[in-house]
């Protein structure tokens, strides 16, 4: 069981009491001491709630980056590039040293060859054997391949139907944003109901929407489950980092970014984690600078972005539940 904070603890004085920050660890506390405790389908259990919502001004190149623990924003910023790309094998992750996917097609592949090698040895192999990475690297059709390549079919008039050509989502976001800035259809989906099934995990970051008003894009992530804990950090600054980039792209000012939960949950072994970032308060406001303006957003390189005015607490770690 985890300790209850006292409402004296929770309600204590706030030394930046409008940091945005705020907002999460209220609602980390909230789903500790109060949330909905239940098995889930890693069996390592979770508390939740359902219904969440952070909001995070994005104007002067702020950025929602946590302080209260050191967020890795080079590593979720690779990722970002990486579903821009449409790849879904790691092999290009694990060569820039990112092995937040790693978990999964590790997992398979001890199964399968009732091997229990290491993280390190199997990201080495995927790097250095292509035929393996082929074989064991892919996360089936996740989230770049429906953003940049939706799967369309064709008929041949004969009851069968042939592959038809792709649809970029992040593309047409950025021609509709161009040509019709009032649209409400400004939408890059992930959850393609036909191959989920094919997915190492279906898409829990699943839906981003863009609001242009005036000349200051904003943008919002529905996301259907969040790890609070460990997931939540690289979420929030991947909406904040794409909204960036096309307002970059479609020469308009950043505006907001609007984070929404439905299962929200805490996993039962991150106690440590959970009980020290409560301890902590907020300070700082991170900026991001992007040095370059590409012919394409599909053109950003990892030398783009620089961070400034960062300087987080200590890290805390906490295991993966795959």
């Amino acid at each position: 069981m985890a300790t209850m904070l006292s409402p004296t603890d929770s309600q204590q004085k706030r030394a930046d009491p409008g940091h945005w920050e705020w907002q999460y660890i209220d609602l980390m506390r909230r789903i500790w001491e109060h949330g909905d405790e239940r098995i889930d389908r890693t069996g390592v259990g979770t508390r939740s709630v359902f219904g969440a919502q952070i909001r995070f001004d994005l104007s002067d190149g702020k950025m929602p980056l946590l302080t209260t623990k050191r967020v890795y924003w080079k590593t979720a910023t690779r990722e970002l590039l990486w579903f821009l790309t449409g790849d879904t094998n790691i092999r290009n992750l694990c060569a820039q040293g990112v092995e937040i996917w790693t978990d999964w097609p590790l997992d398979r592949f001890r199964k399968a060859a009732s091997s229990d090698i290491s993280r390190a040895d199997f990201s080495r192999r995927i790097v250095d054997d292509a035929d393996f990475a082929a074989e064991w690297g892919d996360l089936g059709p996740v989230y770049g391949k429906q953003w940049v390549d939706w799967p369309t079919y064709q008929p041949n008039g004969d009851g069968t139907f042939s592959p038809g050509p792709g649809i970029n989502q992040v593309a047409q976001v950025i021609e509709s944003l161009k040509a019709n800035p009032g649209s409400r259809r400004h939408i890059i989906e992930g959850w393609n109901v036909a191959e989920l099934d094919a997915m190492a995990l279906p898409p829990c970051h699943k839906t981003y929407q863009f609001h242009v008003s005036g000349n200051r894009l904003s943008g919002l992530l529905y996301q259907r489950s969040c790890d609070l804990g460990l997931g939540f950090a690289f979420n929030m600054w991947s909406l904040a980092l794409l909204t960036r980039m096309l307002a970059q792209q479609t020469g308009m000012e950043p505006g907001e970014a609007v984070w929404m939960g439905g299962d929200v949950h805490l996993y039962l072994n991150h106690a440590e984690l959970v009980e020290a970032q409560l301890t902590r308060e907020p300070a700082g406001a991170p900026r991001l600078e992007i040095v370059r303006r590409p012919d394409s957003i599909f053109d950003f390189r990892i030398e783009d972005f620089s961070v400034v005015d960062y300087s987080p607490q200590a890290h805390i770690s906490a295991p993966v539940a795959v």
